[in-house]
């Protein structure tokens, strides 16, 4: 849903949570954020800009006057070699799928073709959000190739690349990433039945990356806390892909600073979200506790105000989902969809459904740039839609910690 300036100005105005900040100001806030976010680079896992945004955004979290902590957590980061497909003389880049297993220098040679044909390296199309399909890991499983060249297969043309879910245990065959541009010669070779030279490798480094963790004590600190979480990496600068979800986060903090809680709230900004929530799990693993005893876990998403998103709600109760239903409403915020209860949600949201956890979450699938590195400010981002879910949902984050 888009508002008009002057909804936006009442609808900030009637319900904003403790504050009569202008929804210029709200979008201001969020603009600045998100742009400062872009900066700072590739956010993969473990690298410079990865380290660089933590920091960042604990200095934030400190000026609202949060008390902060950095968590570290040990990784062997894959830093990228030489990976490509080859053949008559023609040579295409891509990317190893960071949980399978790569090749060396030399690689792979044989004939390339459809996956489950004959040839030693097989081929096919797959999207960025791929690890969610059934389909996929009988595709990882299958032991009939070599190797897999996966052809991109995003709503825009490039490279939108697959999560690692696996990352810490890779299995299967060698996979190459090439961009969707090269699909009709990868067709090509393969209705040939070209000889191809395969390459997927990388260097393993021992590396730490950062987790961000706040804290806003509350007035009845024996209550069961709330967890408001949203990760912080991504494969490329990840900015609509991850900007609403911080944006999201600090004005929930500012929110509830404004209102002091009466249970404690712990704030989790998470590196690791493409290798299989590994910052989460860490998280967990000196937390154990909370999975479950947690009051509830608020979850800000993937693509929260990127351009040509729609919202869904994903909720563990009926009641959790009609609270935010109706604070939405309220703020004349119109949520476009649902998860059936008991579906396995998207995001690290699933790793609390699965622990058995209480959860409300925020995403926003659609997005044409998700995985993609043309995913930038200020084109991909829109910082009023951006504003708007951040106002509807700090209201819901001070409902929850009342």
């Amino acid at each position: 849903m888009r508002l008009t300036r002057k909804e936006f100005l009442g609808w900030i105005g009637a319900a904003a949570v403790g504050a009569t900040t202008p929804a210029d100001e709200w979008e201001r806030r969020a603009a600045q954020l998100i742009e400062e976010y872009d900066r700072q680079g590739i956010h993969r896992t473990g690298s410079k800009a990865d380290d660089l945004s933590a920091r960042w955004l604990a200095a934030h979290a400190r000026r609202l006057g949060a008390k902060v902590k950095l968590e570290s957590f040990a990784l062997d980061r894959l830093d990228l070699q030489p990976s490509f497909l080859e053949a008559s003389g023609r040579r295409i880049e891509g990317i190893p799928i960071f949980d399978a297993p790569l090749t060396d220098a030399a690689g792979i040679h044989g004939q390339v073709g459809p996956l489950g044909s004959e040839a030693e390296i097989g081929w096919i199309e797959l999207p960025p959000n791929a690890e969610y399909g059934e389909s996929y890991e009988p595709i990882r499983r299958q032991n009939r190739h070599q190797a897999i060249v996966v052809v991109s297969k995003g709503v825009r043309p490039g490279l939108s690349l697959i999560n690692a879910p696996e990352f810490a245990h890779p299995y299967g065959a060698p996979m190459l990433q090439v961009s969707s541009e090269h699909g009709e010669w990868v067709r090509q070779l393969a209705a040939t039945q070209s000889k191809v030279n395969f390459v997927a490798q990388a260097r393993r480094t021992r590396a730490q990356a950062l987790n961000v963790v706040a804290t806003i004590t509350g007035t009845q600190t024996q209550r069961a806390p709330l967890i408001v979480m949203t990760p912080r990496s991504g494969w490329w600068h990840s900015t609509s892909e991850r900007g609403g979800g911080l944006v999201c986060w600090i004005e929930a903090m500012r929110a509830l600073m404004q209102n002091r809680p009466g249970r404690t709230v712990h704030f989790l900004s998470s590196s690791g979200h493409e290798l299989g929530h590994l910052g989460l799990k860490n998280f967990i693993a000196r937390h154990p506790a909370l999975l479950t005893n947690a009051h509830v876990w608020l979850h800000f998403g993937a693509n929260i105000g990127a351009v040509d998103a729609l919202s869904r709600l994903q909720a563990s109760t009926d009641e959790l989902e009609a609270l935010a239903v109706a604070t939405s409403s309220q703020m004349g915020l119109s949520l476009h969809d649902k998860t059936r209860r008991g579906v396995i949600p998207f995001g690290e949201a699933g790793n609390i459904h699965r622990g058995g956890g209480h959860y409300l979450s925020l995403l926003c699938p659609g997005n044409s740039l998700f995985h993609h590195p043309a995913d930038r400010w200020p084109a991909a981002v829109n910082p009023r839609a951006v504003a708007q879910y951040a106002a509807a949902f700090a209201k819901v984050a001070v409902q929850l910690a009342q």
